[in-house]
This record gives structure tokens, C-alpha cells and sequence, in this order.
């Protein structure tokens, strides 16, 4: 089993944003979040908090013109973190799975830590991706998000909304069904020696 600190700290420039970004997959679930998007803040700290992730951002953009440009690129960065702070993936449980409710809300998450970014996202009721959530952060970032983080970190994500009514809740329960099931995936598993698949990479 990996004995290794698995902290990564990403620093993100762009024209259209500003990112610094610390975690520690070992953490308790602390967060410090200040993305300048309030809902985004909320999706994060819950993301940390059931992940067990401890997870430090700050972020400024321009998002008098949209939410879009901050909101992908802390995607981005939190992809590249988890994915340096993995490391070479030595003794990992690597799958995790997740059924979490929120209210009327049900996702399903499962996640497979494989070195391969793909992303099956569903069942989001019509129209979830105009709402305006909070007065500002558009239903469609939240697919957006998974498939920022999913790419950049290496993972194989699906997620499935199983029901819902309310945006909040179902972007809420999205995001802590991803949080549990990556939580078990990045779990480090006694039983595990070296690196969990038959090819001996990740």
C-alpha cells in the first residue's frame, strides 16, 4: 500500500480566469471554497465534505459576462489535482458506487479510477439544463463540471438521475453521488498490493 502524501496544489491563468486549487485525498472533509458562483461554492463544499476530501479554492473570472469560464476551469483544475494527487494509483480500491437521495431526488454514481476519462451522463428531466439555479449557475454545468473533472483526472464516470423535481436537489444529489462513490474508489484497501488491474497500470 502507497505510503506517499496524495496532496496536489494546481495554479490555473487564463484570459478568463484566475485558479488556485489545494486538496488532500486523505483529508476529513474541510473545504474552503470561494469560486465568486455561490451554488458552485455549495456543489464543491458538498463534493469535499462526502468525499472526504479536504479542498481549498479560490477563483476569480469573469463572470459579469458568464458563469461558464470559472465554473469549467475550477472543473479543469480539480481533474489535474486529484489526478497528480492519485499518483501511480498503488493500492486503491479503484471502483466505487453510490445511491444517494435528496428529497425527491435520487442519483446513482459509479466510478472506475482506470487512467480512462469517460463520462455516461443521464436522466436529468427535460428542461434542467435552462433552469437557472441559485439565479445563476445553469443546469448544464453540471454535466459540464463531471465532464471537466472526468477528462483531466482519468476517470470513467456514470451518473444517473433516477428522479427528481427541483434543480437544486438534483444538481445537490449529483454531486454527492459522485463525492460517495469517488470517495470508495480513491480508498486506499489493505488487501490491495500494488496497482489493482491486470495490466499493472493505471
Amino acid at each position: 500500500m502507497t505510503t506517499q502524501q496524495r496532496t496536489a496544489s494546481i495554479r490555473r491563468e487564463t484570459s478568463e480566469s484566475s485558479i488556485e486549487l489545494e486538496l488532500n485525498l486523505d483529508g476529513t472533509g474541510t473545504s474552503s471554497i470561494e469560486t465568486s458562483v455561490p451554488f458552485y461554492d455549495h456543489l464543491l463544499t458538498a463534493f469535499a465534505k462526502h468525499s472526504l476530501t479536504d479542498l481549498t479554492v479560490r477563483a476569480k473570472g469573469d463572470v459579469e459576462i458568464d458563469v461558464h469560464h470559472t465554473v469549467e476551469d475550477i472543473g479543469i483544475a480539480l481533474g489535474l489535482a486529484i489526478k497528480q494527487a492519485l499518483g501511480d494509483k498503488s493500492g486503491i480500491s479503484r471502483y466505487g458506487d453510490a445511491l444517494v437521495p435528496l428529497d425527491e431526488a435520487l442519483v446513482q454514481a459509479v466510478v472506475d479510477i482506470s487512467g480512462r476519462p469517460y463520462l455516461v451522463h443521464s436522466g436529468e428531466p427535460a428542461g434542467f439544463e435552462f433552469h437557472l439555479i441559485g439565479g445563476h449557475f445553469t443546469g448544464s454545468m453540471v454535466r459540464h463540471v463531471f465532464e471537466a473533472i472526468t477528462f483531466n483526472a482519468g476517470l470513467t464516470v456514470h451518473v444517473t438521475v433516477l428522479g427528481g423535481r427541483d434543480p437544486h436537489h438534483i444538481a445537490e444529489a449529483e454531486f454527492k453521488a459522485f463525492a460517495r462513490a469517488f470517495r470508495q474508489a480513491k480508498a486506499l484497501d489493505p488487501l490491495v498490493q500494488g496497482i489493482p488491474s491486470t495490466k499493472g497500470s493505471l
